[in-house]
């Protein structure tokens, strides 16, 4: 039987600021990678852009690798929080809904530099996939399909028929996420994905 996972506390709070200074030079810092990302990141330059030094960082996050797992971590609550927006929309009742409502989220423009972010960091998982980016690109996966599965029927969830349906479906809206971070056209690729979400999703 398909059931929908949940992470465990453990493994979303595990790199939780403990400090009020930390929690805000945590957020000063994703705040910069959001806009610069994380290749070539050093503390140097990192520290003068949020108002610190190396030094604090290093005192509050012990070493530059814990750092940046609290900065990818802080990503997955960003990602997590878009899930559960999505969950908690009453109006979206079945799985074409769900992704239509998940596409809207994407293209917003006001997503760009997060989505950015993640595709760096998917990436990044895909070509290190051990220590530091370990599978960052798995659990986004599951994460999406947990929540396009929770809106297929009980039967439909456990069925070949539905795992295809789903990851059909986040196929589709990665792909089209892609394109779009590329290009910027929203209404070409908006139409793509509203074009072919009912090829796709059996509705009944």
């Amino acid at each position: 039987m398909y059931e929908i996972s949940k992470s465990p506390p453990s493994e979303v709070n595990s790199h939780r600021p403990s400090s009020p200074r930390q929690e805000e030079l945590l957020e000063l810092a994703y705040a910069h990678i959001l806009v610069h990302g994380l290749t070539d990141l050093s503390l140097r330059p990192l520290a003068a852009a949020i108002g610190s030094s190396p030094r604090v960082l290093l005192f509050l996050f012990k070493s530059k690798e814990d750092l940046l797992r609290a900065l990818l971590e802080r990503a997955r609550r960003d990602e997590l929080a878009a899930i559960e927006l999505i969950r908690r929309d009453q109006e979206v009742l079945n799985l074409r809904q769900v992704a239509l409502s998940v596409w809207e989220w994407l293209s917003d423009p006001v997503h760009r530099d997060l989505l950015s972010l993640w595709v760096e960091t998917y990436a990044r998982s895909l070509v290190q996939p051990d220590g530091l980016w370990a599978e960052f690109a798995s659990r986004t996966v599951y994460d999406w399909l947990d929540l396009f599965a929770s809106y297929q029927s009980p039967a439909r969830r456990r069925s070949r028929s539905g795992e295809a349906e789903r990851t059909a479906t986040l196929a589709l809206l990665r792909g089209a996420m892609l394109d779009l971070l590329a290009t910027g056209e929203v209404a070409r690729v908006t139409g793509a994905v509203t074009s072919q979400l009912p090829t796709l999703i059996r509705v009944k």
